[in-house]
């Protein structure tokens, strides 16, 4: 690990020439406090049933056109959205296991929500960071050979994935570069409160974003790993992005608070999210598929029911998805 290939390019006001970091973030836990959350002897963490299988389950049209925008979701942090006849996927993940091997890490307690084999032709892939269950070489080296998708990835991931598989057509970008996609569909890099890792040694080296996607349905806000902060990081989005169609929020993998609270909101943090990036609605995503963290697999979206209430939001506003659902706009 200590040999694994990283991003090599100039200091910035997030990069010092060996990590990224983010001004107004913070740092990921240190491996003392890993321990403690793992073998505290305090943990409480719900059992998740083996299977849970959605009701829900997609096989895309070949194309979107027109003003109109599909989303299918996938599972956890993978998405299909169709626009602009462009098909894109979203941190996608297909393994068994979110895990650097076979046998052991997080598993799968649902099937994706499109099978592969069902997919259309896709276009460009969207990864946002290097945590595995967002970043998955064994499905992007298979999106290659089957599509040739052009890949469109945070400083440092392109590396990642140009060292295993040179066959994936990668490109790395910056925080507030725009690239064009084709279609009258183009996206953003903005900052997001997280980090990345692939192994013991190489914690930020690479970079992290969220992506405004700018489609002929408005301006889609996806936000696949983020805590919540101060929300400044979701306010300044509206202010230079706004106004936004839609917004997808993670809702999942927030327990315990004391170590997750800066890199994963929870439901309420969510809901609060909502109301500073102004998006017209939102969408949950981030649960239910592979368990990360210590709540129960049903937890995030009973608690998101709850903060809805409390803020006075109607709950059609924001709904939590499940694999194989699919919105329009």
């Amino acid at each position: 690990m200590s040999r694994m290939k990283t991003y090599d390019g100039p200091a910035s006001d997030h990069f010092n020439g060996l990590h990224f970091f983010d001004p107004d973030g913070a740092p990921p836990k240190s491996l003392r406090e890993v321990l403690r959350w793992q073998f505290g002897g305090k943990r409480q963490r719900a059992k998740w049933p083996d299977w849970v299988p959605s009701p829900h389950a997609d096989t895309p049209p070949a194309r979107v056109d027109g003003d109109k925008v599909r989303l299918s979701f996938v599972g956890h942090a993978s998405w299909l959205i169709q626009a602009g006849g462009l098909n894109i996927l979203v941190d996608p993940v297909w393994s068994m296991r979110a895990s650097p091997v076979a046998w052991a890490g997080p598993k799968r307690h649902n099937d994706p929500g499109i099978s592969f084999d069902h997919l259309p032709k896709i276009d460009v892939v969207l990864v946002s960071h290097g945590h595995y269950d967002h970043l998955d070489i064994a499905t992007l080296s298979r999106l290659a050979k089957n599509f040739a998708p052009r890949v469109v990835t945070p400083l440092g991931n392109d590396v990642t994935m140009r060292s295993s598989d040179p066959t994936i057509k990668v490109e790395g970008f910056d925080w507030h570069d725009r690239v064009e996609l084709g279609g009258g569909i183009a996206v953003h890099l903005v900052p997001t409160r997280h980090w990345t890792a692939r192994g013991v040694f190489d914690r930020n080296k690479a970079l992290w974003a969220s992506f405004v996607l700018e489609t002929p349905a408005g301006k889609i806000y996806v936000v696949c790993d983020s805590g919540y902060g101060d929300g400044r990081h979701f306010r300044r989005v509206a202010e230079k992005h706004g106004p936004l169609r839609l917004a997808i929020l993670p809702i999942g993998a927030y327990e315990p608070r004391w170590f997750m609270r800066d890199q994963h909101m929870n439901p309420e943090d969510a809901v609060k999210a909502l109301a500073d990036c102004g998006a017209q609605d939102a969408l949950g995503h981030h649960h239910g598929t592979f368990q990360l963290t210590d709540e129960a697999i049903d937890a995030p979206a009973k608690a998101l029911v709850e903060a809805l209430d409390a803020a006075k939001i109607p709950q059609q506003r924001f709904v939590a998805m499940m694999p194989g659902q699919v919105v329009e706009i």
